[in-house]
């Protein structure tokens, strides 16, 4: 249909991440982390049952997620949905210009390390919008411009579509291509594959095949929802039944290569700018990922010297302090206010705590 078409277009030139569409009222598209109307007429009834044919919604569909390929060979991830009873989409553009760890502001040495590894877990966390699966295409792209091997990744849906130089590539999509997370990662498993990317740990299941295909010697990138890496470590000791959970987490102490959580705040060259935290697992820290603790994760990666480990409030001030964000959008998204408050005028939580002990 045309008028799709020239949305998916306009949204695509103007450089845009997401297109709004609602029923009966004008589009809109989302520029970094603004909201920005597109000067066109309001979508029309006709348009909305063409994007729900194509997309293989049934009519009375409430909520529907599928993918979309333009004409011209632009593809989106869709989400359509009702909202007080008026039909809505988002479509999503799937890239396939990749930006590099360095453009994306990626601790690019250890991440490349951490890529490196012939076997492990490696997590890339954060809450939703925040970049994960852009970080993880880096890594994997980086990989394909320096290395052979073969990639399947299993998403749902796919956001990036590689372009082969030196690797090989299965991008399977749920639903699509397979039935579940879990199902296309055991199926990979069958498939020699390398290196596994796997959209999310949403369950028990899927977490248990993750570490499996890590214990059996593949290095295996998933992605999971956590404001923090010590609560990502929480999260998937929670997700096992009691009685599965001691042998899971003793599994995760041994397989984890590390945790790299993500924050996307307004820059203030009015970009977004990516913060984020991570520690490497080590001898010290496979002891609380076996208890699944988090407490001591924190207080790890905030008195830790080592380049491996670094804490969001620490990254949070270093940000303010090159002048990459500001004050205000710092304080907002550090984990604990007075704590980086403390330590953005120069005073740590060592020399507090040993202000405290004399005192």
């Amino acid at each position: 249909m045309e008028a799709l078409e020239s949305l998916c277009e306009s949204c695509l030139q103007a450089g845009a991440s997401d297109l709004f569409l609602r029923e009966g009222a004008t589009p809109f598209i989302r520029l970094g982390d603004q909201l920005v109307g597109i000067e066109t007429e309001a979508t029309t009834e006709e348009l909305f049952n063409y994007l729900w044919s194509v997309c293989g919604a049934k009519p009375e569909a409430s909520d529907h997620d599928a993918s979309f390929v333009t004409r011209s060979g632009l593809r989106f991830r869709v989400n359509l949905h009702r909202q007080l009873g008026v039909r809505g989409a988002v479509l999503r553009n799937i890239k396939t210009n990749i930006p590099s760890m360095e453009e994306l502001g990626l601790p690019v040495a250890l991440l490349q390390k951490w890529f490196s590894r012939p076997s492990g877990l490696i997590l890339v966390t954060g809450s939703t919008g925040t970049g994960k699966s852009t970080t993880m295409a880096a890594g994997l792209e980086w990989l394909n411009q320096t290395t052979t091997r073969h990639i399947i990744t299993i998403e749902d849906p796919v956001e990036y579509l590689f372009q082969e130089n030196l690797c090989r590539f299965t991008q399977r999509e749920v639903g699509a291509d397979t039935p579940t997370f879990a199902e296309g990662l055991r199926r990979a498993l069958r498939q020699s594959p390398d290196i596994i990317l796997l959209g999310e740990i949403r369950d028990a299941v899927s977490a248990s095949t993750a570490l499996q295909a890590a214990e059996t010697g593949h290095l295996v990138l998933a992605s999971l929802h956590s404001s923090s890496a010590a609560e990502a470590v929480e999260r998937l000791h929670r997700i096992f039944s009691p009685e599965e959970r001691e042998d899971a987490s003793a599994l995760l102490a041994a397989q984890l290569v590390g945790v790299f959580t993500q924050q996307l705040l307004p820059g203030l060259n009015k970009k977004l700018f990516l913060v984020g935290e991570h520690f490497e697992n080590q001898a010290a820290t496979r002891q609380w990922i076996r208890k699944g603790g988090g407490t001591e994760l924190v207080d790890f990666m905030q008195n830790s010297q080592s380049p491996e480990n670094r804490s969001m409030t620490t990254s949070l001030v270093q940000s303010y302090r090159d002048g990459n964000v500001s004050h205000e959008a710092a304080l907002a998204a550090a984990p604990v206010v007075d704590e980086f408050r403390r330590a953005s005028m120069g005073i740590s939580s060592q020399a507090l705590q040993s202000g405290q002990s004399h005192s």
